[in-house]
This record gives structure tokens, sequence and C-alpha cells, in this order.
């Protein structure tokens, strides 16, 4: 064989396996999908994750193994997926703690804008104002009245410092325009006793969590502080009082997100699979019932709210003098 016959063939050869080789080098899913979760078992961003994960499976014919990963403010969790093999397989569930660690960290092991590729939004949930069922304060206004009546008297309660709770508090107040004191407390359940027991006027939590007790008669949602109301419940939002807070839209979310450097059509194919999962009427109704809205959005939506998120929640750590840990 001349060297020019077997220059042509080893072209043709070359031609032939190279594309082959490229699709094989970004099919998705080729093995079990893995979705860290910066969040302990239980709550409900690792029940959006499993009920998300168990529909997506079905789906792509793969296992999806949720990991637990809390603490540190979800820097753990971040940290794991940034380092990950940049192939679709193992995925981060992002949240508002992913934007509110970028402005309480002072360091931090990765940039949430450049280490991760941004895939879907998964859903939105309300954050409510509560009081106990036998407060004084019937609505918002009555609340917001008596704020303003005694400057620095009112009490809300939310958990941590640095929390998306505790955040959401420091912007609700700054946006209403009234002078309370945010009381932070070591989790939800410490929330509830405060509230129950009167030490405190009100609190800023995550509806989902605390809905047995508006259901039981022990708490009242005076507003959800998102921009709409919640399915299911008569709550009105805290923008229907109007004034200051009429532009008021403050709802937690979570996405998923891949490591930075998972080719494009790996990141167009799952996000094409969470659109599908996501409009399926049951995994719908399973992520109502934990009060999560179910959406989906393309990565440059969910990249621009990233953004947008940063920003918003930086401002407000800065102008509540919380210190950068």
């Amino acid at each position: 064989m001349d060297s020019r016959r077997r220059l042509a063939i080893a072209g043709t050869l070359a031609a032939v396996t190279t594309p082959w080789l490229a699709a094989q080098g970004t099919t998705w899913p080729r093995k079990a999908i893995r979705i860290v979760v910066p969040f302990g078992a239980g709550g409900i961003a690792d029940l959006t994750a499993r009920a998300l994960g168990q529909k997506l499976g079905e789906q792509v014919g793969q296992s999806v193994v949720i990991e637990n990963k809390p603490g540190a403010g979800g820097v753990s969790a971040g940290e794991v997926v940034a380092r990950a093999d940049p192939d679709g397989h193992t995925l981060l569930l992002m949240s508002n703690g992913t934007a509110v660690s970028a402005g309480l960290f002072s360091k931090l092991p990765f940039d949430a804008q450049k280490d991760f590729a941004p895939v879907s939004l998964i859903g939105t949930f309300d954050i409510a104002v509560l009081v106990p069922d036998n407060s004084r304060f019937k609505t918002l206004a009555d609340l917001l009245a008596h704020a303003k009546a005694n400057p620095g008297k009112l009490n809300l309660a939310t958990v941590n410092v640095g929390s998306t709770q505790n955040l959401a508090a420091e912007l609700f107040k700054g946006t209403a325009g009234i002078d309370a004191q945010v009381v932070p407390f070591n989790g939800t359940p410490a929330v509830i006793t405060a509230l129950r027991s009167g030490e405190v006027d009100a609190a800023v939590e995550i509806l989902g969590p605390v809905k047995p007790q508006i259901t039981a008669k022990a708490l009242r949602a005076l507003a959800v502080l998102g921009d709409k109301r919640p399915a299911g419940l008569d709550i009105p939002t805290a923008a229907e009082s109007g004034g200051a807070l009429a532009g008021l839209n403050i709802a937690s979310w979570n996405a998923l997100a891949a490591p930075a450097g998972t080719p494009r059509d790996v990141v167009l194919r799952i996000n094409r699979e969470l659109q599908a999962a996501l409009g399926n009427a049951d995994l719908r109704r399973r992520l109502a019932e934990l009060n999560v809205d179910a959406r989906s959005s393309t990565p440059e939506q969910l990249a621009g709210l990233l953004a947008s998120e940063i920003r918003r929640w930086s401002d407000v750590i800065a102008r509540a003098k919380i210190p950068r840990q």
C-alpha cells in the first residue's frame, strides 16, 4: 500500500471516528447522577431534590443520588461541586444561600458566578410574616402601624444571622421604613417557641415548615413577601399593602448548576430534562405540598437571577452591618 493511500485511509477513519469520539465524550448520562444539597435531610431543599431526582432518574434511565452536605452556609457543598468532573454527573442544588454566601464570606473556595455552569431554576417558595394566632395584630397594616408608633420596640424573630430568613427580615423592615429589632434564633423550632410564648412579636420564616402550625391555629401568617399569594392558602402578599411595600418581592428559590466547563450540549440536555420533569403534573403536585412553586428557566435566566441576588443580598448585608465572616 503506497503512502498516499495510507494517508487517505487514515484521513477517512479520522473523519468518521472524531465525531463519534466527541459524541461519546458528551453523552449524558453515562452513570449515576449526584445532586449535592447544602442542607440536611428532611428540609424543603432536600425533599425538593429527592422528588425531582426521582422523576429525573425515571426520565433518563439512571439513578439520582442525593448527597446532603449541610453547614458552612453551603460552602462545603459548593466546593465539592466546583471541584467535580465537569461532565454533568455532579450537580449543585443552588439556593438563596449561594447568593448570600458571596456577600457574607470574605473568602470562598469558589466563585459562585465563575465556577458553576447554571442549568435551571427548580422552584420558588414563600417567606411569610407570622404572628401567634391570638396576636393583637390582625393584619400586616396593624403590625406596621404599631412599629411606626413605637420605634425600636417591635421584635422580629428569624433563624440564624445571615440566613435567607434573617436577611429577608432586614430587607422587609428597611423597605417598610420601620425601626424594628431582628432577633436571631438557632432554628425554626426555636422561632416557633419564641412566637407562641410571646417572647417576640412576629417572625419572618419560610412558609412550608410552619404550615402545620398555621393549620393547627397556633400561628397566623399576616403576609407572604413574594409576588403572589400561595396556592391553597388565603394569605395576602406584603405588596398588596401598597406604599413602600408595593414592589416588594422576596422569595426563596432552588436551582441546579453543574461545574464550570461542563459542555454546553450537556447543560442544555439536562435543562431539557428538568423542564420536562418540572412540567409533570404529579411532580408539581408533590412540590406544591411542600409550598414549592415549580419553575424552570434557561441557563441564562438562572445566571441573571444569581447575579441580581448576589447584588441584592450583598447590599442588605452591608446596610445591616453584618460582619463578613
